[in-house]
């Protein structure tokens, strides 16, 4: 059976990334890097809201005391999504040709949250983890383009994604103490395919990825390294992906614009907006920040 994903919303975003299902809420949060915004989307009424933060936002995760973390270039702040206002938490990033990407917090509500340099420079970036009493820690360096990252519903298992890899690690994780180590390839993703981008876990474990460039989301056995599933997206960049809805079956899929000439953007016109398809599976709630501020 061919799945064909709906355009639920027609965002035209620059580069729409870090969808998230707010469980609560029950709204999909998603970001606009280059268009410097965070989105909420609310499916019952088709409407979405904004947030203009004034500078590249790399990703989004709920806090547990209300609101949300967001990741911008000069630090990780925490928004009120009632009145907009911005309060700094920390700034671990020195370079300024550095900026967030992707991110999400782990079963424990930690919040993790990788980089990229903005010339995509290789090795340039890391990935850190900002614990519930505000410390960050430097989890990896050597990243060049810090993307996808999920945990097994057993808190024993991280996967993580760094674009220009191709790959998706696997690391032994410490749900007590937040540490990772054991990495080990568990996806390979040919370049012929797309890059892999964003990711989320359905509740059989199995790994959902956005390929950039690769027009799809597919989904993997990351113990086999098996391609169980693939849903075609008519637009060239697909970027993240999250399961919502009231039972969690709804995959939305984030897309992008940038890059694409005019023809292009002719051919896909719904490039930037907001897909979603129910791919038969269910996935799981998103963890929320824990930290008190």
């Amino acid at each position: 059976m061919t799945l064909q994903p709906e355009l639920v919303l027609d965002a035209k975003a620059t580069l729409g990334e870090g969808s998230l299902w707010h469980p609560l809420e029950q709204k999909l949060y998603w970001v606009d890097i280059e268009g410097k915004a965070l989105h909420i989307f609310d499916p019952a009424t088709r409407h979405d809201m904004s947030f203009l933060v004034g500078e590249r936002i790399g990703t989004v995760v709920p806090v547990l005391s209300g609101g949300v973390l967001v990741a911008l270039r000069s630090g990780i702040y925490h928004l009120s999504t009632d009145t907009g206002e911005l309060n700094l938490i920390t700034q671990p990033l020195t370079d300024p040709n550095i900026r967030f990407n992707d991110g999400k917090c782990d079963p424990a509500g930690r919040f993790w949250v990788g980089s990229m340099h903005l010339e995509q420079i290789e090795g340039a970036a890391s990935l850190y983890r900002l614990d519930t009493d505000k410390d960050v820690q430097v989890m990896l360096t050597d990243v060049t383009i810090s993307n996808g990252i999920v945990w097994t519903s057993d808190r024993k298992t991280m996967y993580y994604i760094d674009t220009p890899t191709g790959t998706v690690q696997a690391f032994d994780y410490n749900e007590q103490t937040g540490d990772i180590s054991n990495p080990r390839p568990a996806i390979g993703i040919h370049e012929s395919e797309g890059y892999p981008d964003g990711m989320t876990i359905d509740a059989d474990d199995k790994l959902w990825i956005a390929h950039y460039g690769g027009g799809c989301v597919t989904r993997w056995n990351p113990v086999t390294g098996e391609q169980l599933q693939k849903v075609t997206v008519p637009v060239p960049n697909t970027t993240s992906c999250a399961f919502g809805g009231e039972n969690l079956d709804t995959l939305y899929i984030t897309t992008a614009r940038e890059g694409l000439s005019k023809e292009q953007l002719a051919e896909f016109p719904g490039s930037g907006g907001i897909f979603a398809v129910k791919p038969g599976v269910q996935g799981v709630p998103a963890h929320f920040w824990l930290g008190s501020l």
